[in-house]
Formats: C-alpha cells, structure tokens, sequence
C-alpha cells in the first residue's frame, strides 16, 4: 500500500488497519511485555511488519501512538471512574473493571515496570489530577490542607501504583483475563487499611511533624497542626494567616 500523499486524507481502509495494529499492539504489549517482537504484533493483527512500518515507520512511532492512545483513554474516562479520594489505584482498579479496558491497564502497568518517558508522563498526569481534586475537597471540608499540596498528591500516587506493581512482583503478572480478578483481590486486601490510614491519624503525638516543619528554611510553607476534627485557627491579631 502506498503512502497517503501529503495533504490529502489517509482512506477508510488506511485508517481501520492502522487502529487495529496500534490496538493489537497495546493488547500485545499488556500481555508480553514492551519488548515483544513487531513480527509477533503484525502476525496477531493479520498484516505484515512491513505494512507496520507503512503506517507507523518505526517501531518506536507505533509505540508513541500506543502511549497517545492510552493517554487519551484515561483522560476520557477519569472523570466517570474517580471517586473522590480514589487516586489513582481507584483509577486503575475500576477501569479493569470496564469491559474492553484490561488492556489499558495492563499496557499501563507493563510501562510503569519498565519505566522510562512514558511512565513519567503518566504518573505526572495522575499527580495533577489528585491535586486537584484533593484541592476541591480540602474547599469542600471532607479532606486537612496540606502543607505541601503537590508534594501529598505525588506521595499518594506514588504509593497507590509502587503498592500495585509490589502485590504484582510478588503475585506474579496476571493476564488480561485475570486483571478484573486480580485487582477486585488487591483492592479487598487495601481497602480497610487505606480508610483507616487516611481517616485515622496513624501518629498520635504531631511533634514529630511539627519539629520537621520547624526546622525547615523560612520560605518553605508551614501550617499549625491540629488535631484533625478541628477547623484551622483563625489567626490573632499580629499574626499572618497560614498557607495551605
């Protein structure tokens, strides 16, 4: 097949295979790994390497639009599947729920294992989105400001995907049919420690955060610590208000 000239548009057929290589290629790589040969893609998506490289010219082209895709498809369904506080685990779990969406899901996860431009992309993404909605529920009373906003948000993140690919490298990497299973099995073993962890001071005593927060140079952001049923102080007279 040749090449779509410049400036005009890609045909129908054009377009169908190019979908059905990239889609087969996020199903190969969920499954496989990021390294499985672009022979074994093209054989299981019914066309020729060479016509793979037609359409995506390298294998690292095909692998861009795999990430694109992939991106695209959790910006279109995070605002359905996050729950308030879900954060990314939440997003992860509840997409492998979603028929159709275990490949995404293992696609993501077989990058993060491997890390690399895609990971960090991905995970700056999930940060930015816990920000904000922890944000919207610092405003809405249901979660404590933080002292360093983007600093919880990126530690949260952190935690809920390293505590998945952990449970994954000792479980063993499930299938795409095993996901939804696997991760209605994970998300049972985490729910009740993760509620009480976030609901429940784990720390009785704040003095150990407080002398840190102390300690700290005088530009970084400090907030007074209290007991987390209680509202922020308001400040006396002569005092500044505290950055949240």
């Amino acid at each position: 097949m040749r090449s779509t000239p410049a400036g005009s548009a890609p045909r129908v057929e054009d377009l169908t295979v190019r979908a059905r290589i990239r889609d087969t290629a996020i199903r190969m790589v969920a499954s496989e790994g990021l390294q499985v040969p672009l022979r074994a893609i093209a054989a299981e998506a019914g066309v020729s390497a060479a016509l793979i490289l037609h359409h995506y010219g390298s294998r690292a082209g095909l692998m861009a639009a795999c990430d694109a895709a992939v991106v695209e498809v959790m910006g279109e369904t995070k605002s359905e599947v996050l729950m308030p506080g879900g954060g990314a685990s939440a997003l992860m779990i509840q997409l492998s729920q979603i028929e159709g969406y275990a490949p995404v899901v293992g696609y993501v996860l077989r990058c993060l294992q491997a890390g690399g431009s895609f990971a960090r992309q991905l995970v700056d993404a999930l940060v930015e989105e816990t920000e904000s909605y922890l944000a919207d529920a610092v405003d809405a009373g249901m979660v404590s400001p933080s002292q360093a906003p983007e600093q919880r948000a990126r530690l949260l993140v952190e935690q809920a995907l390293g505590g998945m690919l952990v449970a994954i490298a000792t479980d063993g990497t499930p299938s795409i049919d095993e996901l939804p299973g696997w991760f209605r099995r994970y998300s049972g073993r985490i729910l009740t420690p993760a509620l009480e962890l976030y609901t429940v001071p784990l720390l009785t005593d704040p003095s150990l955060l407080e002398a840190y927060a102390s300690s700290q140079t005088p530009t970084s952001p400090t907030v007074p610590m209290t007991d987390r049923s209680e509202a922020p102080a308001t400040p006396t007279s002569g005092e500044e208000s505290p950055h949240v």
